[in-house]
Formats: structure tokens, sequence, C-alpha cells
């Protein structure tokens, strides 16, 4: 990777960081069709990993307003559907991960921007952690469908249980790619690299989450996530 291209990637993970940090989702939708274009390998470890610090950080943040439940039943479906995401992972040649990827970010957009607004239950909370262990360890991408559940309840509280339903998903989702020869160190360290640019969107995301528009925060964000998709799936 030359140095024009990690200055590419260091500004995409600052911008996620950012977009994440103050609105709740985004860090996927953004970093990994970003990085699917600049080289598909990358993916999903480099994405699961760089989010563990930051989502670290969202959860101690806003600890306050962490829906307890909500992540109990979010998190047991999650690891549950883990060893899906990666037989997913294991069909999908590594040509067409990067279709794959772009394919996910747009119906997962889509998805987001169509759903009524509902009160969510047992059902809602398990249907999310389910689909997202299984994109989330296929792609990295896995924050729309626990967006949908939460996207009508205080942006402290999306914030804070989404960040804690990653966290164990991401470890969860690394330990089994790593066990199973799917992941590979250099993403680790790429991950490693760029960790001041992730804490940089972090903090800048500190000084302005209780000002900012959630709401147009995330319509940036999908329709980010529409157009890098897009690329994407056209390829080269």
């Amino acid at each position: 990777m030359n140095s024009q291209t990690l200055v590419i990637l260091a500004v995409t993970v600052g911008i996620a960081a950012f977009v994440q940090g103050g609105s709740g989702l985004g860090f996927a939708l953004i970093v990994a069709p970003v990085a699917g274009i600049i080289d598909p390998s990358l993916l999903p470890v480099f994405v699961l990993a760089s989010m563990i610090p930051l989502n670290l950080y969202i959860t101690w943040r806003e600890r306050g307003s962490l829906d307890l439940r909500g992540a109990r039943w979010i998190g047991a479906a999650r690891l549950a559907a883990t060893p899906g995401g990666l037989a997913l992972l294991w069909l999908i040649p590594d040509r067409d991960i990067g279709l794959f990827v772009g394919v996910s970010t747009v119906l997962a957009a889509l998805v987001s921007l169509a759903a009524p607004a509902f009160a969510p239950g047992r059902a809602a909370y398990v249907g999310a952690g389910v689909v997202t262990g299984l994109t989330e360890t296929a792609t990295g991408v896995g924050g729309p469908p626990l967006a949908l559940v939460y996207q009508h309840r205080p942006p402290a509280e999306l914030r804070s249980t989404v960040a804690a339903c990653f966290l164990v998903g991401e470890v969860a989702s690394l330990v089994l790619l790593f066990a199973t020869g799917q992941g590979h160190v250099a993403d680790l360290g790429w991950a490693a690299a760029l960790l001041p640019a992730i804490a940089a969107g972090a903090w800048l995301s500190r000084v302005v989450h209780q000002r900012i528009d959630a709401r147009r925060m995330r319509v940036f964000v999908l329709v980010f996530a529409l157009v890098s998709g897009t690329v994407l799936i056209a390829g080269p």
C-alpha cells in the first residue's frame, strides 16, 4: 500500500469515526466500500479491527444510556450467527468479495431509508442480531439492522447500545476468522497504523455529539453508502 493510498484510508477512517461517534452508525458503511475499492483483501478483518477501539470508547462515553435488555438479546443472537457469517465468507470467491460488499451496502442503506417507525421487542432484537452476525462477519458491515431497531430511540441510547453490541460481535468475529485461517496479521497492522486517525475522529465527535443533527448525519451516511456501494458493484 503506497503513501497516497494510506492517506486516503486514514482520512476515510477519521471521517467514519467522527460520523459514528456523533450519530451512532456509519463507520463500516463508509470504510468498507472504500477499503473494498482500494484492496478487497482488507475485508473484513481491517474494518472489524478498526472498530474495536472506537466502539470501546463510545460504549464507555455513553454508558449511562445503555439499553442492557436489548444489548443482551442482540449480543446473544449476534454470537450465534457468527459461524454463519464465516460460512458466507468461505462461499464467496475472493474476486467477488467487493461485489458482495457493494450489494450488501446498497441493500442495507435502502432498507434503512425505507423502514417505518416501530417499537422494538424481543423478535426485533434477535432478528437484528442474527443479520448483523451474518453480514458483519462476512463483510465488516453490520450496522443497519441495529440502526433500524434503535433509530427512533434517544441518540445516546442508540450510540451506546449499538457500540456495545458491535464490540462483542467484532471480537467474536475476529477470533473465529483467525482461528479458521481467514484472518491476516497484516490487516491488524493497518488498523493499528490508523489508530491516530480513528482517535482524532472520535475526539472530534466528543466535541459535537450532543449538538449534532443525527437525522441529517444519518441521511449523509446512507447516501454515501449508496454511492460507494454502487461503485463497488460497477467494478473497475
